[in-house]
């Protein structure tokens, strides 16, 4: 046993004591986070602004966790939320069992439920982290309109989900678009 033996011990110490410290600014300043970060789930909308869940169920089905309800409606002429039969008519994601392994984002076969960068989900009243349909819809943009109202890129399902991207730049093209 050396003389400075005892002092070795202090080597962590003394050599973290004059550093300066780390310091995070958290409620301040909102970390950045990467961009495929999975945060706050998101029920994404057409152009025109119909809603791309067809209730299917498949995300319910893939969450390993059971935090996802859906319950699908059957749309109507008078009354139609998305492109094709039926629509989600209740969705709701329990934030309180949620995971965040993304499986339902993979099983999601129109591309409608997709997760945003939102990491703050922390709160103290229980019931505030089931989230809604209402909670989860993305905001209308310029040119959108709220739906129900009848389909305004195309005559059918297909019009939507094929030619999509082609029928939304056309009508942010056409004169007076989403009017």
């Amino acid at each position: 046993m050396g003389v400075f033996d005892p002092v070795k011990g202090f080597g962590v110490t003394f050599g973290t004591m004059f550093k300066k410290v780390v310091t995070e600014e958290y409620p301040e300043v909102k970390k950045v986070t990467a961009p495929r970060f999975h945060g706050r789930h998101q029920l994404n909308r057409h152009p025109d602004g119909l809603e791309k869940c067809v209730g299917c169920e498949l995300c319910a089905w893939a969450c390993p966790a059971d935090a996802i309800f859906v319950e699908g409606g059957d749309n109507t002429d008078e009354e139609r939320y998305s492109p094709g039969e039926r629509f989600g008519a209740d969705y709701q994601i329990n934030y309180l069992r949620c995971i965040g392994c993304g499986l339902c984002i993979e099983a999601c076969p129109t591309r409608s439920l997709t997760m945003t960068n939102e990491y703050e989900l922390a709160d103290d009243d229980r019931q505030k982290l089931i989230f809604t349909k209402e909670d989860l819809l993305a905001p209308l943009l310029a040119g959108m309109e709220q739906p129900p109202h009848p389909m305004r890129l195309g005559e059918n399902e297909q019009d939507y989900y094929v030619n999509g991207p082609q029928l939304a730049a056309q009508a942010k093209q056409a004169p007076g678009a989403g009017q």
